[in-house]
């Protein structure tokens, strides 16, 4: 479901990045094949200095799909990116691709929280964040780090993944599926 980024995956994903429904709301756009070679580069020497951690999503056969990112990593948060390419939009892949990304990061990396940082105008991205049930909004209780982002005009909503969020989230998940094959067991 995720590996390491690696630049054999770029041409795929490159081609994927810059559909007009999804170029518009990736981090580091790149323009030209040649750039996009360059900020996957980036971001594998960011990773192995512990200021991103990038993965490439892949679908059930491997082929890479799109990329999720916890970037400006800092006292242990950071800022989630993830993008997947218009094929794949609506297939289910972005739950799955989170929940092991997120297993990673609290559970191997030493992160705390998570931050996501959603245009007011993509309204897909909002949606999918609010139904997630261990992200909170956080324009109001983390309001300093909202003024931050959005210093020069109001163009951002801040949600936040706590550890214990995420974690007591999937304790209660365990919970119940334990409990479904138990009855099924009876």
């Amino acid at each position: 479901m995720l590996k390491q980024r690696d630049l054999q995956d770029c041409s795929v994903l490159f081609e994927l990045m810059v559909h007009p429904d999804v170029f518009p709301f990736v981090r580091h756009k790149a323009n030209s094949y040649e750039e996009f070679l360059f900020i996957t580069k980036q971001a594998i020497e960011l990773e192995e200095q512990g200021k991103m951690i990038s993965r490439t999503i892949l679908d059930e056969w491997g082929n890479p799909i799109g990329n999720i990112s916890l970037h400006d990593i800092e006292d242990g948060y950071g800022f989630l990116g993830t993008w997947l390419g218009k094929p794949f939009h609506g297939m289910g892949y972005n739950k799955p691709a989170k929940d092991t990304f997120f297993h990673e990061l609290f559970h191997d990396l030493g992160i705390n929280s998570i931050f996501m940082r959603i245009r007011k105008v993509n309204k897909r991205s909002f949606y999918a964040a609010s139904k997630l049930p261990y992200a909170s909004l956080a324009n109001e209780s983390r309001k300093c780090l909202y003024n931050e982002i959005n210093q020069n005009e109001e163009i951002y909503d801040l949600f936040e993944i706590t550890k214990d969020n995420y974690l007591l989230h999937t304790m209660r998940e365990d919970y119940q599926q334990h409990e479904v094959t138990h009855l099924k067991e009876a």
